[in-house]
């Protein structure tokens, strides 16, 4: 336990900081997998409606610092290319 005022602060910054990442990170990859799974399904209709709000997602968990700048362009661009890639497909 922290032995400081300064580090106890600390401490309750830590932990409302890591919650809030918590809450984003598993937001972005809650709608992640809807989206597969809408891929897979051969809902692509459903599956390009998701897209934006999947873009959304990442973004702003990028903007809050949960995940560095390329991490989200190459989640944007995976889903983006497997959104594409049915599309061709079908």
């Amino acid at each position: 336990m922290a032995n400081h005022k300064s580090a106890e602060k600390r401490a309750r910054q830590n932990a409302k900081r890591r919650l809030r990442n918590r809450t984003l990170k598993s937001s972005y990859k809650t709608e992640i997998k809807k989206f597969v799974s809408l891929v897979s399904e051969k809902k692509l209709e459903d599956a390009k409606e998701l897209l934006p709000r999947i873009h959304k997602v990442i973004d702003k968990a990028h903007t809050k610092g949960v995940i560095p700048k390329n991490t989200a362009s190459r989640k944007k661009s995976n889903v983006s290319t497997m959104l594409n890639k049915a599309l061709t497909e079908a």
